[in-house]
């Protein structure tokens, strides 16, 4: 592996924002992943390159509200290079910042449609918190986002 890792900058966004769809499975996700977290949170999202050429990268932040909490917000790899641990990397490279930073717990959600990211985050360690609802056997939480949106919401002490 020649993976570098390094904190995102905001020159990172045109390039990110132009394939993250694409990323997703042609999900529309972009409206998801404002400019201003790649202005705002350079300190605690970071970007995977290969040779120069961006293959991944993890949005998140500390909470304001909960300073022990830290939040990750968006995930983006590269399908080319999926299954070779760019999503764990980014991962840990988080924790440790988030441990830096005096965090204790990790919070995430997903779609609950979203087998791979389900299976990615308990693999990573992450406990499935309860909700107020059930789908295909997992707790959920309805209208999470206010829109409608069912979500499973996720925590992982450091």
């Amino acid at each position: 592996m020649g993976y570098i890792i390094r904190q995102i900058e905001a020159d990172d966004y045109a390039p990110i924002i132009q394939v993250v769809d694409a990323w997703w499975d042609n999900r529309p996700m972009a409206s998801m992943l404002p400019k201003l977290f790649f202005i705002h949170f350079q300190k605690s999202s970071f970007i995977v390159e290969d040779n120069g050429e961006r293959i991944g990268f993890l949005v998140g932040f500390r909470s304001q509200t909960y300073p022990h909490q830290a939040y990750i917000h968006f995930v983006g790899v590269d399908p080319r290079f999926r299954k070779k641990g760019i999503g764990r990397l980014l991962y840990l490279r988080f924790f440790t910042q988030m441990r830096e930073w005096g965090c204790t717990e990790v919070h995430s959600v997903t779609a609950p449609t979203n087998d791979r990211s389900i299976a990615f985050h308990q693999s990573m360690g992450f406990t499935v918190e309860p909700g107020d609802s059930e789908t295909n056997g997992l707790p959920v939480t309805t209208n999470y986002d206010g829109r409608g949106g069912t979500r499973v919401l996720f925590r992982k002490v450091l």
